[in-house]
């Protein structure tokens, strides 16, 4: 029978030692953030019937890669991962290779689908496409990093994300079929087809974001 709970001593390990860590992080890519990965990943074993210790460290440890350049946040979260020799408590060096992998799989911009199925659940974990998530934390990315930005140069860079990035253009892909993301991405779809409304829901967040 497969576990539906990962290992209490992993659990304590990672919350004491590894998601501390995502408080130097930007509010995109925070502690609500980390969790909430781990949580659509756990769900995710479910459909899948991969190993729930491996899924929940690849989601704990996916981002970790922020400590350095954000460009290559997946490479450096892998080696991060790889270099941490109490990871072997719990998992052989196979498994650690395909957790490195799939953590080095999971950025959205990624030109190959990821390796294994640890790869597609991070990935699919890592996209909480529901709208109001990913409005918000496109506004707080935007303020976080480019704070000598106007309102009106926010507004640029958030639409130009947008599309770049989810439209039915965007790079962005889905790799597990049926998820709730598939239906979320459309709803999302629709707001950025529709200019006006897209700026009403950047309005909306920005002055949220800088009360």
């Amino acid at each position: 029978m497969l576990k539906n709970t990962p290992s209490l001593d992993l659990v304590e390990f990672v919350e004491t030692q590894i998601l501390p860590q995502y408080a130097q992080f930007d509010k995109a890519h925070n502690m609500e953030h980390v969790t909430r990965v781990i949580r659509r990943s756990l769900d995710l074993v479910k459909s899948t019937g991969a190993d729930i210790n491996m899924a929940y460290a690849i989601a704990a440890y996916h981002d970790l890669g922020l400590s350095g350049p954000r460009a290559i946040h997946h490479i450096t979260g892998g080696k991060i991962l790889m270099a941490d020799a109490r990871l072997k408590r719990w998992f052989s060096a196979d498994q650690l290779k395909v957790m490195k992998e799939a953590i080095e799989d999971h950025r959205a911009s990624a030109s190959h689908a990821p390796r294994s199925i640890y790869g597609k659940i991070v990935a699919e974990a890592d996209r909480d496409l529901s709208p109001e998530v990913v409005l918000r934390r496109t506004v707080q990315f935007g303020l976080s990093n480019y704070p000598e930005l106007t309102q009106e140069q926010q507004w640029q860079r958030f639409k130009e994300h947008m599309d770049q990035k989810y439209s039915v253009n965007g790079y962005i892909r889905l790799w597990i079929p049926g998820s709730q993301n598939e239906k979320n991405l459309q709803l999302l779809r629709n707001i950025i087809a529709d200019t006006p409304k897209l700026k009403e829901q950047f309005e909306i967040y920005y002055k949220e974001e800088t009360l």
